[in-house]
């Protein structure tokens, strides 16, 4: 096989054999359709990610050990970042969104900063610490879910008494494949004019998730659950957020979804099976469930769940399928 002068490359007249075509490929960068290393396509979603859950009991513990040893000069955000426990994944905890517990004791601030994935915060336990996101100051309440927006500022601080803990969900793992990655201190490290609200759109309370799941008359036609709500349409760009309760006893049927799913337990006990595996959780625990598993619950003691999902990206291109049975 000869080479071509100007390029230094084989000259593809010269080649005779595949070994020889197959070599000009690898020097060009390329692949033959026809001589792929592995499939480009496949006849449904591949099982890359693990079921899996995390003990706030265990996890609590170690955030208070945290607590003692790292502070505000280290990071402005005490949090633990849950990993799916994959071969090789070093930070997802589902396929698009992440999961991590975070910890605030009173009279610390987390300055203001922005970036452009999206976030929530379930709030798990304490009180008198609150968020401002774009100027809007927002008490946070165990139950409460609140929103912070892609790139709108943001920061917490705890004026007391208590610690408090809650759990953050967000679209990195999304944006990371996508790459319009951004982030920003806030220059003057917090907002001024910042002005308080009971009521916003970006608060859901938890008094108001309970009078709206009494308000349900009949159970939600997938079987999940006994009673479900929706909290925004959707909460987020990214981000579909639906609180469920269930009673002690109940048995939900089997889904299986293309969506990925992230479970926080706000009150009660249970078991929930994934794929053959069956993992046990009570209050503050949190359950990943990657897309195309099939899953069901068996609750033991009266539960609420909130299901974080990234529904709305499958739903945009149209690539949300469900199967129940």
């Amino acid at each position: 096989m000869t080479t071509t002068p100007a390029t230094g490359l084989p000259d593809p007249a010269s080649v005779t054999s595949l070994d020889e075509l197959y070599a000009l490929f690898d020097e060009l960068s390329m692949e033959g359709g026809w001589h792929r290393r592995s499939p480009a396509l496949w006849p449904e979603p591949r099982k890359n990610l693990l079921p899996a859950r995390w003990s706030y009991a265990d996890i609590k513990s170690v955030l208070d050990a945290a607590g003692r040893l790292v502070d505000h000069s280290m990071a402005d955000r005490r949090n633990v970042t849950l990993t799916n426990p994959a071969e090789g994944n070093i930070y997802p905890t589902v396929r698009t969104l992440v999961a991590a517990y975070q910890l605030i004791r009173p009279g610390e601030t987390a300055d203001a900063h922005r970036h452009t994935p999206s976030a929530l915060r379930i709030i798990l336990e304490g009180r008198g610490t609150s968020t401002v996101v774009n100027g809007v100051r927002l008490e946070m309440r165990p139950g409460d879910v609140l929103l912070t927006p892609s790139y709108a500022w943001h920061s917490h601080s705890a004026a007391g008494p208590d610690d408090c803990y809650w759990v953050d969900i967000l679209d990195v793992p999304l944006i990371h494949l996508l790459e319009p990655m951004f982030f920003e201190r806030h220059p003057d490290e917090l907002e001024s004019d910042v002005v308080d609200a009971e009521e916003s759109p970006l608060a859901f309370r938890w008094e108001d998730s309970l009078e709206r799941l009494a308000a349900q008359r009949t159970a939600p036609e997938h079987g999940m659950a006994e009673r479900e709500i929706q909290l925004g349409d959707p909460a987020l760009r990214t981000i579909a957020l639906h609180v469920q309760q269930m009673s002690a006893g109940f048995r939900s049927a089997t889904s299986r979804t293309t969506a990925n799913s992230i479970f926080t337990v706000l009150r009660g006990s249970g078991e929930t099976e994934i794929d053959g595996e069956v993992f046990s959780w009570e209050k503050g625990d949190i359950i990943a469930v990657p897309a195309w598993r099939p899953y069901r619950h068996r609750v033991s003691a009266d539960a609420y769940l909130v299901r974080a999902s990234d529904e709305p990206v499958m739903r945009a291109f149209d690539l949300l399928r469900t199967t129940t049975a």
